[in-house]
Order: structure tokens, then sequence, then C-alpha cells
């Protein structure tokens, strides 16, 4: 386990702050963040354009 957070590297340090101060109901905020600017940066390219605008 310790192997996947060292990879993970800043998300993985603070995933395991958040569990180890037992802040679990930080946890989904943090992936909905993360999900949004992976589909701002997705959005933001040219070529990912047309298929990101036809799921809105």
């Amino acid at each position: 386990m310790r192997d996947l957070i060292v990879r993970m590297g800043i998300v993985g340090e603070l995933l395991q702050f958040l569990w180890k101060r037992k802040l679990y109901w930080l946890i989904p905020m943090i992936v909905t963040l993360i999900l949004f600017a992976i589909l701002i940066i997705l959005g933001s390219n040219p070529a990912t354009q047309p298929f990101i605008y036809t799921l809105f």
C-alpha cells in the first residue's frame, strides 16, 4: 500500500493525510474537484472538444 501512495505523488500524500486525520467526508469533494479539473483540461484540447461537448 505504501508503494502505491508513493507512486501517486501529491494526490497520494493528500489522501494519506485525510485518512490519517479521519477526514473521510473530504474525500468525495476532492475526487469531484479532480474530475472537474480533468474535464476542463480535456475540454480545452481541440482534439477532444467534440467528444466532451456531446456529453452535454
